[in-house]
């Protein structure tokens, strides 16, 4: 009887451990779920708000700029010394600054992902970067680039733009590497620069990299950076092709 009761104890524990772990199972699939969700729900907000920011400045700003060029071009100055010279200088400030807001726009907008790709996009942005001569940002690419679904390519172009703005902001850096190495099954990313690099003690607090690590979470992807103070960073997403492509 003793034997019985201790089988049917022993028997009831596994029963019970296992619909426990059943149940924790199920609560972290949700988890992830809900999280995935509420990124997606993020993502599509931020999308929302950088077409209205692009749409803005197509519209508002770039339009007003383009008036003040005309009302400046049909000017009759009379001849007045050196007038002439000042204000052809101010039409040509303000027709680089209406192409620098309409380079912002299409860099703002994922039109240019959808009708373009990542590869073009990220050549687009890469040469608004330059422009500046601050930087030397250069982009090799390995393989045959693979048009993946628009969705991801878009998650994936926003990780490195803001991977970008990190070390623009932050890293103090002369030389911003991208490498795009396509392989038959996935695509590996890496954006590697020569700033003053930081402490990993702190990932955790990083809102910035949190945030790219769940998006490359979200495309079943990883994410992994390398950085220690004065040997700059490493950027690293690797993720699969063809998968939900």
């Amino acid at each position: 009887m003793i034997f019985l009761l201790v089988t049917i104890v022993v028997f009831i524990v596994f029963i019970y451990k296992q619909k426990q772990n059943t149940y924790l199972k199920g609560m972290k699939e949700l988890k992830m779920i809900h999280e995935n969700d509420m990124l997606r729900s993020q993502l599509e907000i931020q999308e929302q708000t950088f077409q209205n920011i692009s749409r803005e400045i197509h519209d508002n700003i770039g339009q007003k700029l383009s008036l003040a060029k005309l009302h400046l071009n049909t000017l009759h100055v009379g001849g007045q010394l050196g007038l002439d010279s000042q204000i052809k200088n101010i039409v040509n400030f303000l027709t680089e600054t209406i192409a620098d807001l309409s380079d912002l726009s299409r860099s703002m907008s994922s039109d240019v992902i959808k009708n373009n790709g990542f590869l073009k996009a990220l050549e687009f942005e890469i040469n608004q970067l330059n422009k500046p001569e601050l930087f030397n940002i250069k982009l090799t690419v390995v393989g045959e680039p693979v048009f993946m679904h628009a969705e991801k390519e878009l998650i994936l172009f926003r990780i490195v733009q803001e991977s970008l703005n990190n070390v623009i902001k932050h890293a103090h850096a002369s030389s911003i590497h991208l490498n795009l190495h396509y392989a038959d099954s996935h695509l590996l990313l890496s954006i590697t620069d020569n700033g003053k690099g930081f402490s990993l003690d702190n990932f955790n607090k990083r809102n910035g990299l949190l945030n790219m690590n769940k998006r490359a979470l979200m495309l079943n992807g990883q994410f992994d950076i390398e950085s220690s103070i004065g040997t700059g960073t490493v950027v690293t997403i690797k993720l699969p092709i063809y998968e939900n492509s």
